[in-house]
C-alpha cells in the first residue's frame, strides 16, 4: 500500500513538485485523477484545485503545505534547510514560484503554446509576446541565485528547487526559451544538476498536452 495518494495528473506543475518531493523522500505514492470541478473534487479541495494529498485521515492541498508535510511526517533526507534563514529563503522562492514564475512561464507561456493547440484552441500571440519579458526577468532572478549556490535555498536541493524545476524544464521546451532561458549557465547547470537526480527520471510527465 502507498504511503501516500496524491490526486492529481501527472503532467500538472505543481503534482509534479509534490511527486517529486515523496521520491526524494523514499516514499511512495500513489498518483490519482480527479474530474476537474466535479462535486467530488469539490469535496476534497474548496476551491478545486490540484494536487491534494491524503495519508491516512490526514488531508491537505496546496503545494508547499504538502511537500512540508511529506518532509516532516516520514523519515529519509531533509527537504528543508536545518536553520530558520534557510527555511525562510526556501519559502521565499516557493511564494516566488508560485506569484510570479508560474503565471509568466507556464499559464501565459506554456499553456498557451502546448496546452491550447493541443486542445484544438489557438495560441494568444499577443498574451505570448507580453509574457516573455516577463518571463526571462524571472529567469535572470533564479539564475543570479543560482550563481551564489548549487540550490535556491543553500548547498543541497529543497523544496524550493523541487518547485522550481517543472517550471523551468517547461519553459525550456518551447521556442520562447531562447529568448528567456539563453545566457543563464548558472540555471542552465542547475536544471541539468537536478534532471540528473533519480526523482526527476521516476517522475517526469510527457510535456503538458
Amino acid at each position: 500500500m502507498p504511503d501516500i495518494k496524491l490526486y492529481g495528473f501527472a503532467p500538472s506543475s505543481y503534482t509534479w513538485t509534490t511527486r517529486l518531493a515523496a521520491e526524494e523522500k523514499g516514499i511512495s505514492h500513489e498518483l490519482e485523477p480527479i474530474e476537474f470541478g466535479s462535486d467530488a473534487h469539490k469535496a476534497l479541495h474548496p476551491f478545486a484545485k490540484i494536487p491534494i494529498m491524503e495519508h491516512g485521515e490526514n488531508r491537505l492541498y496546496e503545494t508547499s503545505a504538502i511537500c512540508r508535510y511529506i518532509d516532516e511526517a516520514f523519515d529519509g533526507p531533509a527537504l528543508q534547510p536545518a536553520d530558520p534563514m534557510g527555511r525562510a529563503e526556501m519559502e521565499q522562492w516557493n511564494s516566488a514560484v508560485v506569484d510570479y514564475f508560474y503565471d509568466w512561464c507556464i499559464r501565459r507561456i506554456v499553456v498557451q503554446r502546448i496546452v491550447v493547440p493541443s486542445r484544438g484552441g489557438e495560441t494568444d500571440e499577443a498574451m505570448v509576446a507580453d509574457a516573455v519579458s516577463h518571463a526571462r526577468y524571472t529567469m535572470e532572478v533564479a539564475n543570479k541565485r543560482l550563481g551564489q549556490s548549487a540550490f535556491l535555498a543553500g548547498d543541497v536541493p529543497s523544496i524550493a528547487d523541487f518547485m522550481l524545476l517543472p517550471v523551468a524544464f517547461y519553459l525550456k521546451q518551447v521556442p520562447e526559451a531562447a529568448q528567456t532561458m539563453a545566457d543563464k549557465p548558472a540555471l542552465e547547470e542547475w536544471l541539468a544538476r537536478m534532471q540528473a537526480r533519480p526523482s526527476f527520471g521516476a517522475t517526469a510527465p510527457s510535456p503538458p498536452g
